[in-house]
């Protein structure tokens, strides 16, 4: 794309997000216009830096640096559990999507860029690294601050993971 991203093109991204979101057990926020905004916005980062870094967080243009912010972001589960929203406000929990809660402030876990390590919350274990979560249905396996709110492969909740090894 070469440009400013229409509002046909952010419309086709925003529906292609919600479409892999609720397929891997995610919501998108079901403010339509809001979420459209922020695919427009996801676009535009993408057209000036080669990927879709978060629209609501500054990108240094290195794509190593910014992969942590890459939508969707290390940090959109954890804040999906701690506040019901990741902090752009794209992705929701079950809860808001419903209705039944509101959207409050995200405050921002990224570690300062001194201090931020590729891919890495900054939350390491005594030994320096982060913990590994092994899902208890399908095995998944991942390497985060946190497990994940849904399994990618199989569904499962946050519950049903333990720490690996």
């Amino acid at each position: 794309m070469i440009g400013r991203p229409t509002a046909d093109d952010a419309e086709a991204l925003r529906l292609r997000l919600e479409r892999d979101a609720e397929a891997a057990g995610y919501h998108l926020n079901p403010d339509a216009e809001f979420a459209r905004g922020l695919a427009e916005g996801l676009l535009v980062n993408a057209g000036r830096y080669g990927y879709r870094s978060c629209p609501c967080r500054l990108a240094t243009a290195d794509a190593d640096l910014d992969r942590d912010i890459v939508c969707p972001c290390d940090y959109r589960d954890a804040d999906l559990l701690d506040w019901g929203s990741c902090y752009c406000g794209l992705y929701v929990s079950a809860g808001v999507r419903a209705g039944i809660s509101n959207l409050s402030p995200v405050p921002e876990r990224r570690p300062p860029a001194g201090r931020r390590a590729s891919g890495a919350t900054g939350r390491l274990d005594a030994e320096g690294r982060l913990p590994v979560w092994r899902c208890r249905v399908c095995g998944y396996l991942c390497a985060r601050e946190r497990p994940p709110a849904v399994c990618p492969i199989c569904g499962a909740a946050s519950d049903r993971f333990e720490v690996f090894g």
